[in-house]
């Protein structure tokens, strides 16, 4: 089994609350680095990468003081 340092595509997409595919075209899109795994060739991400894009995510939308929507 891999070091924990790095997470597979499914637990990944399972930190972010979203598909395998989006994660694989968001890392074909350099939103978020992919490795590959030295033996079998698969997809891994650093757990580090994983949570903070999951931050940006899930951060809120902050309008501008005064303005209504």
């Amino acid at each position: 089994r891999m070091h924990s340092e790095y997470v597979t595509v499914k637990d990944a997409a399972a930190m972010l609350g979203i598909s395998p595919n989006t994660l694989r075209s968001w890392g074909a899109a350099g939103a978020i680095v992919e490795y590959r795994h030295p033996v079998n060739n698969y997809r891994l991400y650093k757990r580090m990468d994983v949570e903070e894009l999951r931050r940006k995510l899930e951060r809120p939308r902050v309008s501008s003081p005064g303005i209504q929507a």
